[in-house]
């Protein structure tokens, strides 16, 4: 796991120099889980020619920290304070178009993984992974290709194509655009429409039609079948989340 225990900290070796005359690879985090970003930060320091640059929690400091700090690849999660990822990938990739990003989550890969990559992100991998393909990850991004677990590179296909070659019909959740999605997600967290207007600075009205679509993608009627799902989407989800932690 890429989380140390104290003892494996303890034991960390001092990281070798870079090749003389060769600079190293500056690693930029955008992470607001403290126990993750310090076994990240080992494992760069581990690899002589990496070194972090900067690490920041939310959004806002990500967008007036990664043109100060000057890194070669960022490593970013896809819930942060303040925004989320895919929103925040959108925004860096306007201010930083050639900066690589790999998205490294615990968030399902089918559901976030080419909403991710559609937002300008060159990568996605669970945060469950060991720490030797995270490195594989982090250097592939760098040499400029894009970097998928094989699992759901397989499930990609799966996703695009049938056993009879027919386009398979995506679920109702991947059928929601990344905003709808975060309403959807806010609702399963038991957000009313003005709570979710304020966490996502929108008006009332554009939550409202958010709303409505959402409703019509899943089939719902109702208000309360919309709530329903959501609160199972969202318990599910955690669930998962937490089986995959250390």
């Amino acid at each position: 796991m890429l989380i140390p225990t104290p003892c494996s900290a303890a034991r960390s070796p001092t990281p070798p120099s870079a090749p003389a005359g060769r600079p190293r690879t500056r690693v930029f985090i955008v992470d607001d889980h403290p126990v993750f970003v310090q076994g990240i930060r080992i494992l760069i320091e581990r690899e002589h020619d990496f070194e972090l640059c900067g690490h920041v929690g939310s959004a806002p400091e990500a967008l007036s920290e990664i043109g100060r700090a000057g890194p070669d690849l960022l490593l970013m999660d896809v819930s942060i304070e303040g925004s989320n990822g895919i929103e925040l990938m959108k925004s860096i990739r306007t201010l930083h178009p050639e900066l690589p990003a790999l998205f490294l989550s615990m968030h399902d890969e089918m559901i976030y993984a080419e909403r991710a990559l559609r937002a300008g992100g060159r990568g996605y991998i669970m945060k469950s992974a060991p720490g030797p393909q995270v490195v594989a990850a982090m250097r592939r991004v760098l040499s400029g290709e894009v970097y998928l677990s094989d699992s759901l590179g397989t499930r990609f296909l799966g996703t695009f194509l049938s056993g009879t070659g027919r386009l398979r019909s995506r679920t109702s959740v991947e059928r929601l655009t990344d905003r709808e999605l975060e309403v959807f997600s806010a609702i399963g967290r038991g957000k009313g429409t003005r709570q979710i207007a304020a966490e996502l600075n929108l008006s009332v009205k554009t939550v409202e039609t958010h709303r409505a679509h959402i409703k019509e993608k899943f089939g719902f009627t109702t208000a309360g079948e919309l709530a329903r799902a959501a609160v199972e989407w969202v318990c599910e989800h955690a669930e998962g989340a937490a089986t995959s932690q250390p």
